[in-house]
């Protein structure tokens, strides 16, 4: 009888990423009716709830206030949504998961990866959501260009979310997860200047620099403001190397069933 020598074991190219891996996460996430409805749903009614404004018709760098708000919601759509993707590795662990994947080669970096790879693609449908209604709307009003490089530059952005539902998903029960992300993210939104723009000589506006949101916002709005400055890319790269490490780091040391 022949004994498995775990030295022998090889470790698999890209670190255990695969197509197939991806497709059948994929299909699992998509089974999940209610998140899809709500990717699709909320950021969409999140929209129209500021609708109606006397000031949209307003001008903001290359457009007017319509498309600063449209692009705004398409964030925060795409970041809860994105982040609550991520958390379904809080079920993973309760159902022992993360255990499992312990004993294979798979690793941690790329798994993290995978899970924020599938929470882009319902970060996707949010921000297509919000887009196509603000199109039917009518009042956003903006170039093409500048229209296509914002959701681009969102959908960028919402790998930060994406890395950020993960981590929490390793650090929290599976029915607490989005308990506590949910008005987490409600919260930074509004330290970010997604809700409610801040006086930028405020005290408020000097800690909310340092916040996650706010770097992101900046970056997603850029095409339209005209404005960018290298602090909000750096806040951005930062916090994304913070999450991915820190849900790196907890999934290495995540071996027991909880």
């Amino acid at each position: 009888m022949t004994t498995f020598d775990p030295t022998t074991r090889s470790t698999p190219r890209l670190g255990g990423l695969s197509p197939v891996v991806l497709r059948i996460e994929l299909r699992r996430m998509l089974r999940n009716r209610r998140t899809v409805v709500f990717a699709m749903l909320f950021p969409a009614a999140l929209f129209l709830s500021f609708g109606g404004q006397s000031d949209w018709a307003d001008r903001v760098g290359h457009g007017n206030v319509a498309a600063y708000v449209m692009v705004s919601m398409g964030l925060y759509g795409a970041a809860l949504t994105a982040a609550s993707a991520g958390t379904a590795v809080a079920t993973e662990r309760a159902l022992g998961w993360s255990r499992q994947l312990r004993l294979t080669p798979l690793n941690p970096g790329v798994y993290v990866a995978t899970k924020a790879l599938l929470a882009l693609v319902l970060g996707a449908v949010a921000i297509g959501v919000v887009n196509v209604v603000g199109l039917l709307q009518g009042k956003p009003d903006m170039p093409l260009d500048v229209w296509v490089e914002c959701a681009l530059l969102t959908l960028l952005c919402t790998l930060v979310f994406a890395a950020l539902g993960v981590f929490v998903g390793f650090l929290v029960p599976g029915e607490n997860a989005m308990q506590v992300l949910g008005p987490g993210l409600a919260i930074l939104s509004f330290l970010g200047n997604v809700f409610i723009p801040m006086d930028e000589g405020s005290t408020i506006y000097r800690v909310a620099e340092w916040t996650p949101m706010f770097g992101v916002a900046e970056i997603s709005r850029a095409p339209l403001t005209g404005d960018l400055s290298w602090p909000a890319v750096l806040n951005a790269v930062v916090w994304l190397a913070v999450f991915v490490a820190g849900a790196a780091w907890r999934m290495s040391r995540d071996t027991a069933r909880v």
